[in-house]
C-alpha cells in the first residue's frame, strides 16, 4: 500500500523483540476515563503510527486511508479460522471452555467470507434497501412520538436508554422479522451479554457468561422459526428466510439460525449506541441541540455526523490473506488485524484540523467508517439511519429545553468494540 517498507520487527516505532523487551500496547482500555472519552488515546495512537502492535497480538490501523483500504481489500478474511498469527485468544478460549459450542454463530454474514457470504447477504439484502427501509418511516415515527409521550408524563428526569434508545430499535426489528412476543428486559440483558463475545478482553473473562446467554438467545430463535413455520402466510423476513430454506435455496437450518440469531441481536445493539451516543454527544453541545431543533431539515446529515464523532461501533476486525505492506509495514498472512473505525472517524487528514469537533453541517460527515465498508458494509446502515433521524431528530424538536442530570451522570458500558451508554439520565424540560 506504500513504498520503503519495513518489517513490523525492525519497526522501532511497533515492537522491540529484543531478549526481555516489553510489547508497546497501543491502547490501555484499564486506564481511567478511558470508556467515557477513548478518543484522547486514539489522537495519540494516530500520532504516533499508521500501524500499532496490538496488546494481544495483531495490529490496529489508526488513520482514515488505511482503514478504508483495508476494509475494501479482497485479500481479507473475517473467518477466525485463517487467524496463523497475533489473536487467537478468542478462538482458544471457546475450545478450552466449550469445544462443542466453538462454531456458534459462525455461519452468520459477519463472520463468513464469499462466496457463502455473497449467496446469504443476497438472502436478505430485500429487506434492507433504502427504498423499503424508508416505507417504514412513518411507524418509527409513531413508535417514537408514543415512546417520547411516555417519558414526558413521567415524574421528574428519565433514563432515555430505556426508555427510547433500547425499546425503538429492538420493536423495529422485531416487527421486520416478525418475532412473536418476548420479555423485553431478558432479551437485552441476554443480548447485551451475547455482544461481549466481540471484545478482546471480555470473550476471555466473561466467556462463561457469554456461553450462557448465547444458549438462551439460540433457544428463543429457534423457539419462533418453529413458530414461525405454523404462520406460513405471514409477510416478513423470517418466513421469507423459512421459505428461501424449504425451497430447496442453500440456506441450512444452522445458517438459518445463526443469520437470524445475527440480524435479531445486530438490529439492535448497534442502533441502541447512536441514539445514546448521539444524543449525548448532543447535551454536550447545546449549541448543536438547538441547531438541530431550529431546522428539522438538518436531521440526516446531523446523523452522519453523529455517527463519525462518536461511533456505535469502535472496531471491525480483518485477517490477512496475503502479504501486504500497510504505511511502510510489512505483514504476514493469517496476520490478526483491527481497523479502528473511531480512530479513523477523528482523523485530521481526512475531516480536517476541527475533526474532533462535532458539526452537524460537516459536508464530509457522511464518509465516516461506522458502518464499515467493502462487501460487508453494515447491511441494516439505511435502518440504523432511519431510526437515529426519527428518534434524535423528534427528540431535539419536542424538547428544545432537554438536558442532563445534574448529580447523576451517564454510565457507559465498557465495552471496547461496541461502545454505549447503559443508562442516560436526562431532563425532558429543562
Amino acid at each position: 500500500m506504500s513504498e520503503g517498507a519495513v518489517t513490523a520487527e525492525t519497526s522501532e516505532d511497533l515492537l522491540d523483540v529484543s531478549e526481555g523487551a516489553v510489547v508497546e500496547s497501543a491502547l490501555n482500555p484499564f486506564e481511567p476515563g478511558f470508556f467515557e472519552n477513548p478518543y484522547v488515546q486514539y489522537r495519540e495512537q494516530r500520532e504516533a503510527g499508521r500501524v500499532r502492535q496490538m496488546p494481544f497480538g495483531g495490529f490496529l490501523l489508526t488513520h482514515w486511508d488505511d482503514v478504508h483500504t483495508l476494509l475494501r481489500d479482497p485479500h481479507t478474511s473475517v473467518e477466525d479460522e485463517n487467524i496463523t498469527t497475533g489473536d487467537t485468544m478468542r478462538r482458544e478460549a471457546f475450545r478450552k471452555v466449550s469445544p462443542d459450542r466453538e462454531q456458534r454463530g459462525s455461519m452468520g454474514i459477519l463472520n463468513i467470507d464469499p462466496p457463502d457470504h455473497t449467496r446469504l447477504r443476497k438472502l436478505v439484502s430485500k429487506a434492507f434497501t433504502p427504498r423499503t427501509i424508508e416505507r417504514l418511516r412513518p411507524r418509527v415515527q409513531t413508535l417514537v412520538d408514543d415512546m417520547l409521550d411516555d417519558l414526558a408524563a413521567a415524574d421528574g428526569p428519565v433514563d432515555l436508554i430505556s426508555g427510547l434508545a433500547f425499546p425503538l430499535p429492538f420493536v423495529v426489528i422485531s416487527e421486520l422479522l416478525g418475532m412473536p412476543e418476548a420479555d423485553r428486559d431478558q432479551l437485552r440483558e441476554w443480548s447485551h451479554t451475547v455482544v461481549q463475545s466481540l471484545d478482546p478482553i471480555l470473550v476471555v473473562t466473561k466467556l462463561d457468561e457469554i456461553l450462557e446467554a448465547s444458549d438462551h438467545i439460540g433457544e428463543h430463535v429457534s423457539a419462533a422459526i418453529e413458530w414461525k413455520r405454523g404462520r406460513p402466510d405471514d409477510e416478513d423476513l423470517l418466513n421469507a428466510l423459512i421459505r428461501a430454506e424449504d425451497d430447496g435455496d442453500v440456506l441450512s437450518d444452522t445458517e438459518l439460525l445463526d443469520n437470524v440469531a445475527l440480524l435479531y441481536l445486530a438490529g439492535h445493539e448497534t442502533t441502541v449506541n447512536l441514539i445514546g451516543n448521539g444524543t449525548y454527544a448532543l447535551l454536550r453541545h447545546p449549541d448543536q441541540l438547538r441547531q438541530l431543533h431550529d431546522d428539522a431539515s438538518l436531521a440526516p446529515n446531523a446523523v452522519e455526523e453523529l455517527l463519525r464523532y462518536d461511533s456505535p461501533v469502535q472496531f471491525s476486525r480483518r485477517i490477512t490473506l496475503e502479504p501486504m505492506t500497510i504505511a511502510g509495514v510489512d505483514i504476514e498472512p493469517g496476520t490478526f488485524v483491527m481497523t479502528g473505525l473511531g480512530c479513523a472517524n477523528h482523523d485530521p487528514a481526512k475531516f480536517g484540523d476541527d475533526a474532533e469537533s462535532l458539526d452537524l453541517t460537516r459536508e464530509t460527515a457522511r464518509e465516516h467508517v461506522s458502518f464499515g465498508s467493502g462487501v460487508h458494509h453494515c447491511l441494516g446502515a439505511a435502518l440504523a439511519r432511519l431510526e437515529g433521524q426519527v428518534a434524535i431528530g423528534t427528540l431535539a424538536r419536542r424538547f428544545p429545553d432537554l438536558s442532563l442530570v445534574d448529580g447523576d451522570p451517564p454510565e457507559w458500558n465498557g465495552r471496547i468494540v461496541l461502545r454505549g451508554l447503559e443508562r442516560l439520565p436526562v431532563s425532558l424540560h429543562g
